[in-house]
């Protein structure tokens, strides 16, 4: 079993550039914490995720874990920056909507929720404003953030930080020496932390350990969660054929990914099979004529039983090129993954965030009660008659 702080490197010789960029990182959070940069609030509820590391948390899992939540019983909208996207500001994704005009995580996210607003937009307040004041989503109940930790333009009712257990940030650095966008003290302003990619059998005592290094405010709440993998399916074929992961024994396997930290699932992998080829690309790559032309090749020459996964991500912009060869197409699996909360808090995790929901929503007697007392840099748009009830959640 891997130990936390396992995937962290250090380039040392870089330290002096991360002193510098430290310096425009504090002064930037400064002025928001002095004022003179404004963060504002809505009279929606509004839930961030993110984290003060480049890449790599699992945001994407954390996030329809809940959208899952919480959509049999409201209007939910994700709001995305769409990284590497073709489109420019903001977009309200359909089902049809091409991955390339939204992004391959908000993409994915529409395919799985096809009922949720997925809307992509670098300005995140306009991003907002535009879900909440247009006709065809203005019955939207509760906004999720996607990676919004550093946008602090917006002020978030609930800030949920994500922290990978393989590169906690006690251990990192500043970028471009270690991968922390900002210092390690950014996790102050979290409501919520949570250690994420942790081993199933994490000990009591572990937790205790990474609750004193952690060293959190009482005002935060901490949390542990560990990837759950669910059976392989094929992404190419007309309907979609499944494998449990226990059947990749004396199987060759073709790890294909371009994700920021696939050591992770690589490592995962070899609890069912020891042969296991990586091909790695960066995180949210454009496959290119060379990239298709290699996973060709490189399966082509493995040995037979085999197999190629790929993750979810990958997916969706694998099924948007052209060039595969048939061997591959019919060979190539994806791997979904959730989430599972250890220790038995899932609930409490829950009901803190279904409260929150139902105390802020802009329809309940709670925030009519309080609409005299709205923050001056609050943003409000209509009401809607509607009652939100959680009573069979």
């Amino acid at each position: 079993m891997r130990s936390e702080g396992d995937f962290i490197r250090i380039n040392e010789w870089l330290r002096p550039l991360s002193f510098f960029y430290g310096i425009g990182v504090r002064l930037r959070n400064r002025l928001f914490n002095l004022g003179v940069l404004k963060s504002h609030a809505y009279d929606i509820p509004v839930i961030s995720v993110g984290n003060i590391t480049v890449g790599g948390t699992g945001k994407t899992p954390h996030v329809e874990y809940l959208v899952n939540l919480l959509q049999n019983k409201l209007n939910v909208a994700v709001l995305s920056r769409g990284y590497k996207r073709k489109s420019r500001g903001y977009v309200l994704a359909d089902i049809n909507t091409p991955m390339s005009d939204i992004g391959d995580e908000p993409y994915q996210m529409k395919q799985k929720f096809p009922k949720a607003y997925i809307a992509v937009d670098k300005k995140r307040t306009r991003g907002i404003d535009r879900l909440c004041d247009d006709e065809q989503t203005s019955n939207v109940d509760v906004i999720i953030l996607d990676d919004a930790f550093q946008h602090r333009y917006v002020k978030p009712g609930i800030n949920i930080l994500l922290i990978d257990y393989h590169r906690l940030i006690i251990y990192d650095k500043l970028l471009p020496a270690g991968r922390l966008r900002e210092p390690k003290d950014g996790k102050n302003r979290a409501d919520i932390v949570i250690v994420t990619k942790c081993p199933h059998d994490l000990k009591p005592m572990e937790y205790r350990v990474l609750t004193r290094a952690l060293n959190l405010y009482p005002y935060q709440d901490l949390y542990f969660t560990t990837i759950n993998y669910k059976p392989l399916h094929t992404i190419f074929t007309p309907q979609k054929e499944t494998k449990q992961l226990e059947e990749l024994r004396d199987t060759n396997v073709l790890l294909l990914s371009g994700i920021a930290s696939p050591q992770q699932l690589r490592f995962d992998l070899k609890l069912y099979t020891s042969n296991i080829t990586p091909l790695s690309f960066a995180d949210h790559h454009r496959f290119k004529t060379k990239d298709i032309e290699l996973i060709n090749r490189t399966f082509e020459e493995m040995p037979s039983p085999k197999v190629i996964i790929t993750t979810e991500k990958d997916e969706s912009r694998l099924l948007a090129i052209d060039g595969l060869s048939e061997e591959v197409k019919q060979n190539i699996f994806a791997i979904p993954i959730d989430i599972k909360f250890l220790l038995d808090r899932e609930e409490k995790f829950n009901e803190k965030i279904i409260s929150y929901v139902q105390k802020n929503s802009r329809n309940s007697v709670l925030v009519k009660r309080k609409d005299d007392h709205k923050p001056k840099d609050s943003h409000h748009s209509g009401n809607r008659p509607r009652t939100i009830s959680f009573k069979n959640n």
